[in-house]
């Protein structure tokens, strides 16, 4: 199963359940003083998610490793690079 078959069935079976909620399928008093808490839920949910994926992401960004190993080895390369464009006779 791809991701995305994985996420539209969570997301079909949480509006599943949200639907049964809101057109009076499951009837209990405690869901009958909560229906302006079901029906902004959604929203909630949405914005939940936004600041998880900000956080998440922040905090990757915050964590992310320097390679110093990697860029000398990498400018060396460069420097390697032009020297042989120099000797075949490209000036840069």
């Amino acid at each position: 199963m791809t991701k995305l078959l994985e996420w539209i069935s969570v997301i079909s079976a949480i509006f599943a359940v949200w639907y049964s909620l809101i057109a009076g399928y499951v009837k209990h008093p405690v869901l009958d003083k909560n229906m302006n808490l079901i029906m902004i839920s959604p929203i909630i949910f949405i914005i939940l998610f936004g600041l998880y994926a900000l956080t998440v992401v922040l905090y990757r960004v915050f964590t992310f490793n320097n390679c110093e190993e990697a860029a000398k080895e990498l400018q060396e390369q460069i420097q390697e690079a032009k020297r042989d464009l120099r000797e075949k006779g490209i000036e840069l």
